[in-house]
């Protein structure tokens, strides 16, 4: 099966719907998908919601959908560095589904291992919990019960994720911390799609540095990428 694609376009090619739920990798503006990001806005696929960490930064990311209205629902983390985000929201533009991060990444893995929830105690006593199955659990050696709330797994219409290298039957290399939401996020998508810096040949990646098997992994793209520093700081001379 062919998964090497030319074009971030051509690799969305028949998968974009409006209304759909998209899952993207990403932290800050670290290890997003900026490609297959760009080419959903220029598709016009509107209705979105989005399962990411963060929404970017207003001219980059998913942010560049907000600039455009095409994105109806964050499932996020993470909220700040974003004036548009902060103004839809704030206006009633914008759905916002608040999950704690660790809460978000389990949801993701539990989607792409066929596990529909599970319980946690993040969040409990917050608004976090609202509207969600309580259950008490003994946890201690005395038969002592806490509260948890279930969480439900992420199965997303589509994953975006951003990798270092793949080979061409997709197995992916994250480096260092832009691996990030990326390994959940492809796992939970019906497909998904993944944009990388380098395509190595098949076989040429050592078997223990893969962080994401191809099985996970339906197209793949190379290009350029921008590495942007989200908050530059430097020391006074």
């Amino acid at each position: 099966m062919k998964k090497v694609y030319a074009t971030a376009a051509e690799a969305l090619d028949g998968v974009l719907f409006d209304g759909m739920q998209i899952a993207s990798g990403g932290f800050g503006l670290c290890g997003i998908p900026e490609l297959l990001l760009a080419a959903i806005r220029d598709a016009g696929t509107k209705d979105l919601t989005f399962a990411s960490n963060n929404a970017g930064v207003d001219d980059f990311g998913i942010g560049i959908l907000l600039q455009t209205k095409q994105v109806k629902k964050m499932i996020s983390s993470y909220v700040g560095e974003n004036a548009e985000f902060m103004r839809q929201y704030l206006s009633g533009e914008l759905e916002l589904e608040f999950n704690p991060q660790g809460t978000l990444a389990e949801r993701m893995r539990s989607g792409g291992c066929g596990i529909p929830g599970f319980y946690t105690k993040t969040g409990v006593g917050t608004v976090i919990a609202e509207g969600k199955e309580h259950k008490e659990f003994p946890t201690g050696p005395a038969g002592q019960e806490e509260t948890y709330i279930l969480e439900h797994g992420i199965v997303a219409d589509l994953s975006i994720v951003k990798a270092w290298k793949a080979d061409a039957t997709g197995n992916l290399v994250f480096r260092k911390t832009a691996r990030n939401f990326n390994p959940p996020a492809a796992m939970c998508g019906k497909i998904c799609i993944a944009e990388v810096e380098e395509i190595v040949p098949t076989g040429s990646l050592d078997p223990d540095s893969i962080h994401l098997p191809g099985i996970y992994v339906h197209r793949l793209i190379q290009g350029t990428h921008e590495k942007r520093i989200e908050q530059r700081t430097v020391r006074s001379a």
